[in-house]
């Protein structure tokens, strides 16, 4: 008897694009020999939508070329043929499920692979990239983790050295991330030895005598999307923003804790290890950011 796979048939049936085509979640296929399946051989993007606008999209089409060079494949598209085919599935999306453009929040996902190719270590030179972009609705942080925080557990950071490329090879995002589900919190906050690095899927921040401090952009920490935007708004608020090596001690006496990610945007910290962060609640700065980064996403993005 035939093998069944009700997996698949649950798949929706909404638009995405593949290798210059469009086609659906469904029906969109690629070789089991692409470098991507096989070795996690490529990189990916998630970029923002609000009310059918793309958030920061030249930023994410910087970083993604900054990990593409760092794998050595020349990116396959340019920024203006990258936001064609986003918006385009955007719109398709809306028609594909009955929604319209300017309600709902979404994400952008895109993915470029080196290619496919017998299985084989090295960089093979002259592959053709497989690209794949889709539209999924964003979940944004419910009002009572806003306003009442998250809890947070700790972990040692054992993931591989090149944390700047943002690369699908996320196994280790995986377990980390995991570490968290188990302890029934919301995120895995990482040490490499005594100083920070990040979150499973965020960037951290701590917050010490009204400063924002977050660890420096090197190869141990991805630089988010948000690095940028938190250092705007701090500038434009005037509160002191700094980036460098940030202690365990530090962390822990931290007055407030954030995360900040592309969907929970700036978030709180409150619980650490079952231990208070600060006072326990969601804190001034973090109010201030939070009101700050709700306001950009109401002003044209580049």
């Amino acid at each position: 008897m035939p093998m069944t796979t009700p997996a698949a048939n649950a798949l929706p049936d909404t638009p995405c694009y593949l290798n210059g085509d469009f086609s659906t979640l469904r029906n969109a296929k690629v070789s089991v020999l692409d470098r991507g399946f096989i070795f996690g051989d490529g990189v990916y993007e998630v970029v923002p939508v609000y009310a059918g606008k793309l958030f920061r999209f030249e930023q994410h089409m910087a970083r993604l070329s900054r990990s593409l060079a760092e794998l050595r494949i020349t990116n396959p598209l340019t920024s203006g043929q990258w936001r064609e085919i986003a918006l385009k599935l955007i719109a398709d999306y809306a028609d594909a499920t009955g929604t319209k453009t300017e309600n709902g929040t979404h994400l952008i996902y895109i993915q470029v692979t080196r290619g496919v190719a017998m299985r084989d270590h090295p960089m093979l030179p002259g592959l053709t990239p497989t690209v794949f972009i889709m539209v999924n609705p964003m979940k944004l942080p419910s009002e009572a983790q806003r306003t009442q925080g998250v809890a947070c557990v700790s972990a040692g950071d054992f993931r591989w050295e090149k944390a700047h490329i943002k690369s699908t090879s996320l196994l280790g995002a995986v377990f980390s991330r995991q570490i968290s589900v188990d302890a029934g919190a919301l995120e895995t906050v990482m040490f490499r030895g005594d100083h920070l690095s990040e979150a499973a899927a965020s960037n951290v921040w701590v917050v010490k005598g009204g400063k924002v401090m977050g660890p420096p952009k090197d190869h141990l920490v991805l630089e988010g999307i948000r690095y940028g935007l938190i250092e705007e708004i701090c500038r434009a608020a005037g509160i002191d923003f700094e980036l460098r090596p940030i202690s365990r001690a530090e962390v822990l006496a931290a007055d407030e804790l954030l995360l900040s990610s592309a969907t929970k945007e700036i978030l709180p910290i409150t619980l650490l290890d079952g231990q208070p962060v600060g006072q326990g609640t969601p804190g001034p700065i973090y109010a201030k950011l939070y009101a700050a980064y709700q306001q950009a996403k109401q002003e044209p993005s580049p």
